[in-house]
């Protein structure tokens, strides 16, 4: 039997592979990483403000053409599961799964759409902030009707690891970058991917489960 009444996914990274995307219409990995943190930046736990106008922002703040940004804005649903995201959501066939993303609501069920099917796709745009504001995560689990001290969180970044933590939710953070851990919480299980997610969502017996993160 799962740990969990439901799992909840953060998309852009988890499980979608954006990068290679931003990488790709800005000609240069090195300019695409920092054109999408110069993103991220911008929006990470504030009021919703229109995610393109974002993308379009931050594309001219590194030296990116609004004529990339417009195509970056175009390709959003060209994005490939990371190739451990299908078997773990095969794996996870019957449980509810919904997502919290911060993007717009017509990107994010784009985005969504590429790596499976979802009872929900929340957006900032939708709860009407960017996480890690709590108002996204609270509003989905407002929305499914859900406890979140019920509800096992999949963090793409850091910032949600204390972001979904803060809603009584557990976290398993897939760590695809290997960025230092988060200052304001922790995630019971961390890996640079989602291969352990299973095995931790169908974990047998009643007690928390609070393994230690894989050294290597």
């Amino acid at each position: 039997m799962p740990r969990y009444d439901a799992i909840g996914f953060d998309l852009l990274t988890a499980l979608l592979d954006t990068w290679t995307v931003w990488k790709a219409i800005a000609a240069d990995d090195e300019l695409g990483m920092r054109w999408h943190a110069a993103s991220q930046a911008m929006l990470r736990g504030r009021a919703y403000r229109p995610f393109e106008g974002i993308v379009r922002d931050s594309a001219r703040e590194v030296g990116v053409s609004d004529e990339r940004a417009a195509e970056m804005l175009r390709r959003w649903g060209d994005f490939q599961p990371w190739p451990d995201t299908p078997p773990a959501l095969e794996r996870l066939q019957g449980m509810r799964r919904f997502i919290v993303t911060n993007c717009s609501q017509v990107l994010g069920e784009r985005a969504a759409a590429r790596a499976g099917t979802f009872e929900l796709v929340m957006t900032a745009e939708r709860a009407g902030a960017y996480k890690p504001d709590p108002r996204p995560y609270r509003a989905a689990l407002g929305a499914l009707g859900l406890d979140g001290t019920r509800v096992l969180f999949v963090a793409g970044s850091a910032h949600d690891v204390g972001g979904a933590g803060r809603l009584g939710m557990d976290v398993y953070w897939a760590n695809r970058g290997g960025v230092p851990a988060a200052a304001d919480g922790k995630a019971i299980l961390e890996r640079p991917d989602l291969r352990a997610l299973p095995d931790l969502v169908f974990a047998g017996g009643s007690a928390p489960f609070h393994p230690h993160p894989d050294p290597s």
